[in-house]
């Protein structure tokens, strides 16, 4: 398969400020397009854009892992933040577990397992790295 490059240099302008982060601002704007992707789409694979969500997160990912210095924090801990910051209580996670297996982990005596660290991270719209 041979590439035009004039026709792709065509096709990449329109496309080139959604899929480049070189600084905070455009961070802050890929992130903004990224939780829109997410409201929309969701998980639904089949969607027309999922592609562009999957590459959009991975360059989000990529630009985080290299100049954004996330804080040592637990998953109950980072649990705890979101749920201080969108107000809500133990009994407004229940695709989390009881109130009991979210005390235990709010209280550091339960790690959170994969399911719930995916509902969470999707629930919150983002990354389950975030709760590793």
């Amino acid at each position: 398969m041979s590439v035009n490059l004039k026709t792709l240099q065509t096709q990449w302008r329109p496309l080139r400020p959604l899929l480049t982060i070189r600084n905070e601002r455009e961070y802050d704007q890929a992130v903004a397009r990224l939780n829109t992707l997410l409201d929309e789409i969701g998980t639904n694979e089949k969607h027309p854009l999922y592609g562009l969500l999957d590459t959009l997160g991975t360059l989000v990912h990529a630009y985080e892992e290299k100049h954004i210095r996330m804080p040592d924090a637990s998953g109950g801990e980072m649990l705890q933040f979101f749920m201080d910051e969108h107000g809500l209580t133990q009994s407004d996670l229940p695709e989390v577990g009881s109130q009991g297996v979210l005390s235990e982990i709010l209280n550091g005596k339960r790690e959170l397992n994969v399911r719930q660290i995916r509902a969470l991270a999707k629930r919150f719209h983002v990354s389950p790295a975030v709760f590793v």
